[in-house]
């Protein structure tokens, strides 16, 4: 049997929680009785600094199910990301196998004893990939695709359709726990681990309450931090476009010289302005690559801690 810990991010999820909650434990007390997990496992709600009631949900429900459902308190809004790693390393040292899954229950939780069981048959770290996109909107469903697929093109390597909903064994907290990164991007980190992997699929449904926590704004830097935290692909981009435009250039003064030779040459105003603004955003563009870059490096030699609990219902 398995000592589980299911993690759960939340940001002002007041209103979804306790039905969260409710069916988890429900599952868990299943998984119980049909023998794949301990009494002892529980799950583990991190408040990442919201600005509704979350905390006095999880303080609620924890008086509830002392034994059964823990919370911990960030001291400010961090971020999806800070606030799952917060989770995992509190669950590290307590459990046998940490799932993590968000709040709205849009990830199928009848996949949990899917996972548990690819556990015990030895699979180190097992992804949730999502079998289809049908509830998405086409927007939606467009934009999800190109965000993997430009990822990939990009040189991070990340899990096809995959979130952050994941099994990974206490071996594998181990490890993640020796990346010190302060720019986090689990989804690229995890693959990195290399320990033994596996997949299950599971179909997407709609946000049991609440809103998304991750419009369209959110997704494409989310999307930024990840491409420029594992790859230096759009550096040498920029290396290639600047290289490209120079052979163009001196094949342009080429034929500059040859109509100025037969008297043929033509000033146009248009072509000049036009080349110049063209050129000044690729200069723009490259100088805010590069930004990033320099950004990232800037907020890793601080060493600052990337969270801080304020209390906790363990």
């Amino acid at each position: 049997m398995t000592k589980l810990a299911i993690v759960i991010p939340c940001y002002n999820e007041a209103e979804a929680l306790p039905i969260t909650a409710r069916e988890l434990l429900g599952l868990l007390d299943g998984m119980v009785q049909e023998g794949l997990v301990t009494q002892d496992s529980y799950i583990l709600a991190v408040n990442d600094g919201s600005r509704d009631d979350t905390w006095g949900v999880i303080s609620s429900l924890h008086d509830q199910h002392p034994e059964r459902f823990k919370g911990i308190d960030l001291a400010h809004n961090r971020g999806h990301q800070y606030a799952l790693l917060a989770g995992l390393m509190t669950a590290r040292g307590h459990c046998d196998a940490a799932i993590s899954i968000d709040a709205d229950l849009q990830d199928d939780i009848n996949a949990i004893p899917r996972m548990v069981k690819e556990f015990q048959q030895g699979k180190d770290i097992v992804y949730g990939v999502r079998q289809s996109r049908a509830t998405d909107t086409w927007f939606k469903r467009t934009t999800a695709r190109g965000f993997y697929k430009f990822q990939r093109t990009m040189g991070v390597d990340t899990v096809y359709d995959h979130a952050d909903y994941r099994l990974m064994s206490a071996q594998a907290l181990d490890l993640l726990s020796e990346y010190g990164e302060s720019n986090l991007f689990l989804r690229g980190i995890i693959p990195q681990i290399g320990l033994e992997s596996s997949t299950v699929g599971y179909d997407r449904a709609e946000r049991v309450a609440g809103e998304s926590k991750y419009p369209l704004g959110k997704m494409l830097s989310f999307s930024i931090d990840g491409i420029t935290s594992f790859s230096a692909k759009p550096m040498r981009l920029i290396f290639l476009t600047g290289l490209t435009f120079l052979i163009l250039d001196v094949l342009a003064a080429i034929y500059v010289a040859i109509s100025y030779y037969y008297h043929s040459l033509v000033w146009g105003w248009a072509s000049l302005f036009l080349s110049i603004w063209f050129l000044g955003s690729l200069l723009l563009m490259g100088v805010g690559i590069v930004g990033e870059y320099v950004g990232k490096i800037y907020i890793e030699v601080k060493h600052r801690p990337r969270y801080a609990i304020r209390r906790s219902l363990l």
